[in-house]
């Protein structure tokens, strides 16, 4: 049933919903089997032929989701939930469309949307009057509204008066996004229009249990989910910076931190060797690049990408007052990853400090690098 300016929780129940959901990753396929389970018929759409294969057989390829085993299992045994590589098909076939495929940043830290594009380029080749698109996939403020509606009006059809269209962020971390999208806390939406919005408020209510808060508009959503992400950059910079002066005043930061954060006006994160993932790192810099009034922000970015070149300097100084040449040392650096149970090294600051190691010529020194559940801090 077409659902652009309907009751999404009657047209459900009555006649059935056909979600299609563009990317099957760590997000995307949490984000289809909790739609399965609400009871829409789910179509997951994905470029990976041997996820596609997998998915279709019933098994989860993101083993670290608690509870996504049987989710996958259950609704593929039940005809809720399949998925293919045609993203133009499950267009013609979905009512609603979701975008959640990566957003990564191209060797001059410009967001790169390749992949938003080929998505949206997919849904403008089956799009249809009442049709709706979300896009959950972190962008730059204005990318729904100034980059994905031109894609999908090439259709014929107009955002706002055809179909409908909004910004609903993904709220989610690895290892825990079934929880979270269930209802950890309440899920953000904006549309191009009203009614937009107020479509986005009853799909989400379906399946969040905490609840979902509408903004002003597609732009807003967008830089609510980069807030969220700029403000624990930001925070980390400053314990990293309140590290290294407590180091050099030979004081204790974890004593230093436990304490102020019993002050309810303060919310110290931990100190570490820099910022990983997908996100944090990441997020910034579609606020830095084309604004000028982002200097806390970029200073941010600085401090914590130089906190591997301060590490590599602290152990060197270590190894240097035990009388050991950093040349010809046995150095462990034990955790690969970039957060706690997440098997995920991507930006990981461990690959900084193992690559600056090695830029000292360490010709005989042997680098034992151990698969661990989070970066030990510094």
């Amino acid at each position: 049933m077409k659902i652009y300016g309907r009751d999404f929780s009657k047209a459900l129940k009555k006649e059935g919903v056909t979600v299609a959901i563009y990317g099957l990753g760590k997000m995307g396929l949490p984000l289809a089997a909790v739609f399965a389970e609400r009871g829409a018929n789910v179509i997951g759409v994905d470029v990976n032929a041997d996820v596609v294969a997998s998915i279709n057989r019933g098994v989860n390829h993101v083993k670290e989701e608690h509870g996504l085993d049987e989710f996958v299992e259950r609704n593929v045994r039940l005809g809720r939930l399949e998925a293919t590589v045609d993203g133009v098909d499950a267009a013609r076939r979905a009512d609603v469309m979701i975008i959640i495929v990566p957003a990564f940043l191209d060797e001059s830290k410009k967001a790169d949307l390749g992949i938003i594009k080929a998505a949206s380029e997919s849904i403008a080749m089956g799009l249809e009057k009442d049709d709706f698109v979300i896009v959950e996939t972190t962008v730059p403020p204005g990318t729904t509204e100034n980059f994905v509606k031109p894609i999908l009006e090439s259709s014929g059809l107009k955002a706002g008066v055809d179909f409908g269209l909004a910004h609903c962020p993904e709220r989610t971390s690895s290892g825990r996004a079934v929880v979270d999208i269930s209802g950890a806390y309440p899920k953000v939406v904006g549309g191009v229009d009203q009614i937009s919005t107020d479509t986005a408020v009853g799909i989400y209510s379906v399946i969040n249990e905490r609840g979902v808060i509408p903004v002003s508009n597609s732009r807003t959503a967008e830089m609510v989910k980069i807030a969220e992400g700029i403000y624990r950059d930001v925070n980390i910079a400053l314990a990293n910076e309140l590290a290294m002066v407590s180091n050099e005043k030979g004081v204790d930061i974890w004593e230093v931190i436990e304490v102020a954060n019993t002050d309810p006006n303060c919310s110290l994160l931990e100190p570490g060797p820099g910022v990983g993932g997908h996100c944090i790192p990441v997020y910034p810099w579609f606020v830095i690049n084309g604004n000028g009034s982002t200097r806390l922000i970029r200073t941010a970015r600085e401090v914590n990408d130089s906190m591997s070149t301060h590490v590599v300097r602290k152990v060197s100084k270590e190894l240097e007052k035990s009388g050991k040449p950093v040349s010809g040392s046995n150095i462990l650096v034990a955790g690969l990853v970039y957060r706690p149970g997440v098997k995920e090294t991507y930006n990981t600051p461990a690959k900084r400090v193992i690559k600056e190691l090695r830029e000292l010529q360490m010709s005989s020194a042997m680098i034992r690098c151990f698969l661990k559940m989070r970066c030990m801090p510094f």
